[in-house]
C-alpha cells in the first residue's frame, strides 16, 4: 500500500518535471519574439522608412494646400463658378428645412439639414490634388536620380516574346530569357 501512496507523489513531481522544460520553451519563444521586434523595430532601414513616411505626409500636406488655396482659387474666378470649387455640389435629395429662396448656400450647410448632396466640386478638388502629389513626387525622383545616379523611375519596354514588362537596359528578359538584341530570330533562322 505505501507503494501506491508513492505512486501519485511521484506523477505530481514528475509533471512539474516535465511542466519545467515547456516553461523553459515558452520563456525562450517569448524572449526570441520580443529581441527579434527589437531588433527589427531600430534597424536601420525601419527608421529611415519612419522618416520617409513623416517627410511624405509633410510632402502631401504641402502639395494639398498649394492646390487648394493657391491653384483652385484662379479656376474658380477663370470659369464662371461663383463659388469656390470645392463648394461645388448638386442636392440630390433636400433636408427638410431646405430654404424656400435659392437652396443652400454651403455644401455644409445642406449637410447639417440632411440633404442628399453629391459634392463633385471636393471630388475634383482631390483629383487635382493627385495630379499635383504624383507631379510633384515624379520630380523630386527625376531630381534624385539625377543628383545620385540611383535609378528610382524605372523605364520598360515590353518583352517582343513574351510581351511582359522588362527594363529598357535588359539584353535578356527575366521571364523567358530570350535575347532582345535579335539572336533568338537568327538562331530560330526567322530573320533574313
Amino acid at each position: 500500500m505505501a507503494d501506491r501512496s508513492n505512486r501519485p507523489h511521484e506523477s505530481s513531481s514528475s509533471s512539474e518535471e516535465e511542466d519545467q522544460p515547456l516553461l523553459e520553451e515558452s520563456r525562450r519563444r517569448v524572449e526570441r519574439i520580443v529581441n527579434g521586434f527589437i531588433d527589427f523595430a531600430f534597424q536601420g532601414n525601419v527608421l529611415e522608412i519612419a522618416f520617409g513616411l513623416i517627410v511624405a505626409s509633410m510632402f502631401t500636406a504641402l502639395v494639398t494646400s498649394f492646390v487648394s488655396d493657391i491653384i483652385l482659387p484662379p479656376l474658380s474666378v477663370l470659369l464662371p463658378l461663383n463659388k469656390n470649387l470645392e463648394e461645388k455640389f448638386a442636392v440630390l435629395r433636400p433636408g427638410p428645412n431646405r430654404p424656400p429662396q435659392g437652396g443652400y448656400n454651403t455644401l455644409q450647410q445642406a449637410q447639417d439639414d440632411g440633404a442628399v448632396v453629391m459634392a463633385y466640386g471636393l471630388f475634383i478638388n482631390k483629383v487635382v490634388n493627385f495630379i499635383g502629389v504624383g507631379f510633384s513626387l515624379y520630380f523630386l525622383a527625376s531630381m534624385y536620380q539625377w543628383i545620385s545616379n540611383d535609378p528610382i523611375i524605372k523605364h520598360t519596354v515590353k518583352c517582343q516574346y513574351c510581351r511582359k514588362s522588362i527594363s529598357d537596359k535588359a539584353l535578356r528578359c527575366v521571364n523567358c530569357t530570350s535575347w532582345q538584341d535579335g539572336r533568338e530570330d537568327q538562331f530560330h533562322g526567322t530573320a533574313g
